[in-house]
């Protein structure tokens, strides 16, 4: 069978089109779910394509709607596409399309965010994660309101290759608001650069493939939406835990605008603040006057070090919550409440870098 014979054997047979079946269903896209329809095949089959050759593939899509990208990615040749989805409305336009590709498609009614995809495949995909990825994808048109949390949750997967993660170094092709999509992507001293940028590029390499503008959706949304493509890193660039790394991000781009050692300085109590924070700053060798956003992916791999090595020799830092400290005082009255209470300290010596403060 000649090349174009075996793509045309991949096809659908006729079916209603997306427009009919939203139609035929009385579909509506829910604005409290942040729900914005891709009815053009034409940028589907774009969206598809940017995941790669996908002939005999294992996909999951999420949040497939009325199914757009779902006959993309069938008319793709994936061999078995998994599709979760929350809302009940789409389910019968779903199973539609299942019966039309016997065998290929499964429809799971369920939440991505909780939703355990290590169970969604047979283990016998899976490939070590020090060797090529899995044939298998994860692609999505994700409403707004779930991408980013929904995005760092499988940051997490992927640092701890558990969850999608657990065949392997999986990759993904997920829509973004635009401006989520460029802080995924933002190099350093990129306007940019965020808490989001350090999260995603210390783990994957991280492509923005292209921009969709908004018109193209129905409801149109009020902004454009990025299409991004991630592929996990054999390993991390910075060897520490996810929830460690988190927390060091955070806490400097809170202060994005100020230089980073005000962002350092609230990961310490009061009273050792600015020995731990002079010592963290030395010891990591980075230039405290440094905004966060100049900040590259090794000045924080030794930021983080650093502090795990202060959180080994005081444990009680990996509790202290500069937020916490904050919420206190106001509820207190007392603007300058100690925290030695807090740190369950032992002893009355005065605080030091070596010492439990």
């Amino acid at each position: 069978m000649s090349a174009s014979g075996k793509l045309a054997a991949f096809r659908l047979p006729p079916l209603p089109t997306v427009g009919e079946l939203i139609k035929l269903y009385r579909l509506r896209a829910e604005k409290q779910l942040s729900q914005n329809f891709l009815l053009d095949l034409r940028l589907t089959d774009k969206i598809v394509r940017q995941a790669g050759c996908l002939r005999g593939a294992h996909v999951c899509e999420v949040g497939p709607g009325p199914g757009g990208l779902t006959r993309s990615i069938l008319n793709a040749g994936a061999a078995d596409l998994l599709v979760v989805e929350k809302d009940s409305r789409f389910i019968p336009g779903l199973k539609l399309l299942s019966e039309a590709a016997p065998g290929r498609l499964r429809v799971v009614h369920g939440d991505i965010l909780t939703y355990r995809m290590d169970r969604g495949f047979s283990a016998s995909i899976s490939k070590p994660w020090d060797e090529d990825p899995p044939n298998l994808h994860i692609i999505g048109n994700l409403p707004f309101s779930v991408s980013t949390p929904l995005i760092i949750k499988w940051l997490e997967n992927i640092a701890n290759q558990t969850g999608p993660f657990a065949y392997g170094r999986t990759r993904l092709t997920l829509t973004f608001q635009k401006e989520v999509a460029e802080r995924l992507t933002a190099s350093t001293g990129s306007r940019q650069r965020s808490r989001l940028s350090i999260m995603a590029q210390y783990l994957c390499t991280v492509h923005n493939c292209f921009t969709i503008p908004g018109r193209a959706f129905v409801p149109k949304p009020e902004v454009d939406v990025g299409v991004v493509h991630f592929t996990p890193l054999v390993q991390p660039q910075i060897q520490q835990p996810f929830k460690l790394v988190e927390r060091v991000v955070r806490n400097i781009f809170q202060f994005r605008r100020k230089h980073c050692h005000k962002g350092v300085e609230k990961l310490f109590p009061a009273e050792c603040r600015m020995e731990l924070t002079q010592q963290m700053m030395q010891k990591a060798d980075v230039d405290p006057t440094l905004r966060p956003t100049e900040l590259t992916i090794p000045h924080m791999r030794a930021l983080v070090d650093v502090y795990a090595d202060l959180c080994a020799q005081q444990p009680s830092l990996l509790s202290y919550e500069f937020r916490e400290e904050l919420r206190i005082k106001h509820l207190t009255g007392k603007g300058d409440t100690p925290m030695r209470e807090f740190l369950d300290r032992s002893t009355s010596t005065p605080p030091s870098p070596l010492q439990p403060c």
